[in-house]
């Protein structure tokens, strides 16, 4: 299952997502986590040092690699340079499976322990001094796009994606690439908004969304939400002496997290898993190329010196019969 969490800046969606990793892991799920925001802070909320977090290695950077791994020997892509953020791929494609071992992983994903097992941990890269002024950070999340293009995940394994905050995921069709997404708000005026507005750009590409309210510490909190998001709010996550401890460093086993908190993990995993019964891989394939046209008209043809439509595979429908 492909999971993303987004939410406003603030609002807790790197916590939440971090405590949502911990809980699959406890129920001895395989995890692929990835840190998609511009600010990389899911690897210290994973308990990583801020050494250990630094040197996880840029998604982006490895981004040729990426490229021509995935090519494989698809005849309609001549050369990886020709690849971009939304090729789809086709017969010869090489294709990402959650529980393999494969030269992507390598480069670009860590493994970390946790107390309950261990995730593999993939960061897109921090945007540096040398980006200021000449490049976007949505061009650093394109190997994130390009890597979920090409994955085939099962019911039982999880992708869980830490996005960049408020509706900055639009400016990609990755926002397309999960089966359920969950945003974070806070009970405010502002932590409602970046909801509207999720839920008013994904309504045309049939997103699953669900509302997760955080710092919810009374009635009239429980009550403003249910008036703001109505029936796509999930559940909602209050205070936590464990999550402060864990803010500062010293997390204690994640076993004694509230029995609220767990509960509350509990029904975002139940939602995901649910999910998977309206999973639509020929959708999830338009989808991809409808993305892929846009930029390849917009910008890609321009920049590649070729006609990417011609990458597409009519006959080619990404799904978990071709794990087999």
């Amino acid at each position: 299952m492909k999971i993303a969490f987004v939410g406003k800046g603030g609002s807790g969606k790197t916590t939440l997502s971090s405590l949502f990793i911990r809980h699959l892991t406890a129920n001895e799920a395989p995890v692929v986590a990835v840190d998609a925001d511009i600010n990389q802070h899911l690897g210290a909320a994973l308990g990583l040092s801020e050494t250990e977090a630094a040197e996880l290695p840029a998604m982006g950077a490895h981004l040729p690699l990426i490229k021509e791994y995935l090519r494989g020997t698809n005849p309609r892509i001549v050369s990886a340079d020709t690849m971009i953020k939304t090729t789809p791929p086709g017969e010869g494609s090489r294709l990402l499976r959650v529980r393999e071992d494969n030269p992507v992983y390598e480069a670009c994903a860590r493994p970390v322990r946790l107390d309950d097992g261990e995730v593999r941990l993939m960061a897109t890269g921090p945007f540096t001094e040398s980006d200021l002024g000449v490049a976007c950070y949505h061009s650093k999340v394109g190997a994130v796009e390009l890597c979920l293009n090409h994955l085939i995940d099962g019911p039982d394994e999880y992708v869980v994606v830490d996005m960049t905050a408020g509706s900055d995921s639009f400016a990609s069709g990755l926002f397309t690439r999960f089966d359920m997404t969950f945003l974070v708000a806070e009970p405010t005026r502002k932590g409602v908004s970046v909801y509207r507005q999720y839920k008013e750009y994904a309504r045309d590409f049939g997103v699953a969304l669900k509302v997760v309210g955080n710092k919810v510490q009374a009635p009239d909190d429980l009550d403003f939400l249910r008036e703001e998001v109505g029936e796509d709010l999930l559940v909602t996550v209050g205070h936590s002496d464990w999550v402060r401890t864990m803010e500062k460093g010293r997390p204690s086993r994640f076993e004694l997290l509230e029995a609220e908190n767990r509960m509350a993990l509990q029904a975002l995993q139940d939602a995901a898993d649910d999910s998977y019964a309206h999973r639509d891989w020929e959708r999830y394939t338009r989808q991809m190329v409808h993305f892929h046209l846009r930029n390849a008209e917009s910008w890609g043809n321009a920049k590649t010196g070729a006609d990417l439509a011609a990458q597409v595979d009519p006959g080619f429908v990404l799904g978990e019969p071709l794990a087999v």
